[in-house]
């Protein structure tokens, strides 16, 4: 009975005169054997049914249920306990900044033939918060991702950004094929920006397999120091991996073209204040947020650094590729082009 009925029965009963209990039940659309456990359950006598409380009745319920719940799982061992071979790839993965959601759908892939290896992602939040201590809930609360990165200011701390690009193609001149994501090599790039303006990172994304390359900038980010950055890192890539660079208007853009003539890669710039443009881009760096904090000096984080996080980033299994990491994904590509 829910606590609406309860209140209904207690109105009933202090009716004068009181009808019957079979009559209260047809009232109630119950069994007349219902009203009588119900009375009874909350230690009113049936044939003289004075006292009874909705309230008190509904309290008593829901520790009746709570009680019978925990009788029913006594001695059952947890899906997910300290110490088990599922419990030590929950962590790995928390290690790894993997969401229990992302740790859930890879045990299938990585588990196939194996039922013990099943877990939901419910089950992960409530197992760890119940059971977690220390830097373990600390593990999830990494993996409870939210937030953005810092992005570069739009108004005078970056001097020159509403300054008009020479040379410059805008988004709606990018081809369809980078538009749908249906071939590969089609990249988005941007800057964070550490404290002060002073300090940047570059980050690029590939749009189909949302793999992420990150560019070390210790001395800076003007234009110069940007296109060489980035040249340097996109030529390690295959040529049919170098097809296209979505931007915003930012300043540091402005030697696009040289950039275009040592890559041969087109480069394609947004509408002003218009980030959705570059959606996978605007990700990443809110997923960068939890290894660069805002207002941090930026410089700090060598190459070794980036490339680590950018692999830990590339190693995370994403929804939208159908739980298969960015790495797998570059790395089937990759080995496709050499079978060609």
């Amino acid at each position: 009975m829910s606590l609406e009925d309860r209140a209904q029965l207690q109105w009933l009963l202090s009716q004068q005169p009181r009808p019957s209990l079979r009559a209260i039940a047809a009232q109630l659309g119950r069994a007349p054997s219902t009203i009588t456990r119900e009375l009874v359950r909350a230690g009113v006598d049936p044939k003289d049914p004075v006292g009874y409380q909705a309230a008190r009745a509904q309290r008593l319920a829901q520790d009746n249920a709570r009680a019978a719940g925990a009788a029913r799982h006594a001695g059952r061992p947890l899906k997910l306990s300290p110490g088990s071979r599922l419990w030590a790839e929950v962590v790995s993965g928390l290690k790894q900044r993997h969401s229990p959601e992302q740790i859930a759908h890879r045990l299938r892939t990585d588990f196939p033939d194996d039922p013990e290896m099943r877990v939901s992602h419910e089950t992960i939040y409530q197992a760890l918060y119940v059971q977690g201590r220390g830097s373990l809930r600390a593990q999830v609360g990494d993996a409870l991702r939210s937030g953005r990165a810092r992005r570069i200011p739009r108004g005078a701390a970056r001097a020159g950004k509403h300054a008009k690009i020479v040379g410059m193609v805008n988004i709606s001149e990018r081809p369809a094929e980078a538009d749908d994501r249906a071939v590969p090599g089609h990249w988005e790039g941007d800057l964070i920006i550490g404290a002060g303006n002073q300090s940047a990172i570059g980050t690029l994304v590939e749009r189909s397999t949302r793999f992420v390359m990150l560019l070390h900038l210790p001395n800076g980010h003007t234009a110069e120091q940007v296109e060489q950055a980035m040249t340097a890192k996109i030529m390690t890539l295959p040529e049919h991996l170098r097809r296209s660079l979505t931007w915003d208007q930012g300043s540091e853009m402005a030697r696009h073209a040289s950039f275009s003539l040592a890559t041969g890669i087109p480069v394609y710039f947004c509408d002003p204040r218009s980030p959705w443009q570059r959606g996978s881009n605007e990700n990443t760096n809110g997923l960068l947020r939890q290894y660069f904090p805002k207002s941090t000096d930026l410089s700090l984080h060598g190459p070794g650094i980036l490339d680590n996080v950018a692999a830990e980033l590339n190693g995370r299994p994403r929804k939208t590729l159908g739980w298969a990491t960015p790495a797998e994904k570059l790395n089937k590509l990759l080995n496709q082009q050499n079978v060609a």
